[in-house]
């Protein structure tokens, strides 16, 4: 996965502010995989403070343009990356579908939403990648519309191999604004965690699905 280390920073820092990443290692929270984590991400509170949805918007159309070229569609990923992408998708004057994580079970059964020809060039814009299982079946439903999947953009990576090996895997670049190392950095420099809290942390990132088990 690529990303920029000034912009990483700096997204780092403004996820922390306005508490879109929470951290706590005294009291984990419970993730819907069951996996217990001292770490949790909401990345849909950026659309309610204004500077820093104008600049994460700025920060994903200046990259997604230096790294893969102005596609033809922005493709959000549903629900938690359908704002932010519509956003990217107006300041660079492009059109915006999104993709659901399976088809209506009703009407005319989409899986994507909007207006999608055969053959466009698409970047997905998706909020969070952890395991990167949601996130693939996205890039899969826009291929088998047609599209041509010239990359993925996302806000925040939590860097597990899993996803590493399975965007390799599907021949997919994907670029983050910001990721789980930096973000830790970030939260010991501005004093968000202290450095006993920062290696429980990081104790949690080598084995994710298992420190619910090491914990207890």
């Amino acid at each position: 996965m690529i990303f920029d280390n000034n912009t990483a920073e700096k997204t780092a820092e403004l996820l922390l502010q306005i508490n879109a990443i929470k951290l706590n290692s005294k009291n984990p929270f419970t993730w819907a995989s069951g996996w217990k984590s001292p770490i949790y991400c909401d990345n849909r509170i950026i659309l309610s403070f204004p500077a820093v949805r104008n600049f994460v918007r700025e920060a994903f159309a200046k990259h997604i343009e230096e790294k893969f070229g102005k596609p033809d569609v922005i493709a959000g990923v549903a629900t938690g990356a359908i704002g932010i992408g519509i956003l990217v998708a107006e300041y660079m004057g492009l059109p915006f579908v999104y993709v659901r994580p399976e088809p209506k079970k009703h009407g005319r059964q989409n899986q994507v939403e909007g207006f999608l020809q055969k053959g466009q060039n698409v970047v997905v814009v998706e909020d969070l990648i952890s395991t990167g299982g949601s996130s693939l079946l996205a890039v899969e439903a826009l291929r088998n519309e047609g599209a041509v999947v010239k990359g993925m953009a996302a806000i925040f990576t939590y860097g597990f191999d899993i996803s590493e090996t399975r965007f390799k895997d599907a021949n997919l670049e994907v670029f983050t604004l910001s990721n789980y190392t930096t973000l830790l950095k970030q939260a010991v420099v501005k004093k968000y965690i202290s450095e006993s809290e920062l290696l429980t942390i990081e104790d949690w990132g080598k084995n994710p699905s298992e420190w619910n088990v090491e914990v207890n």
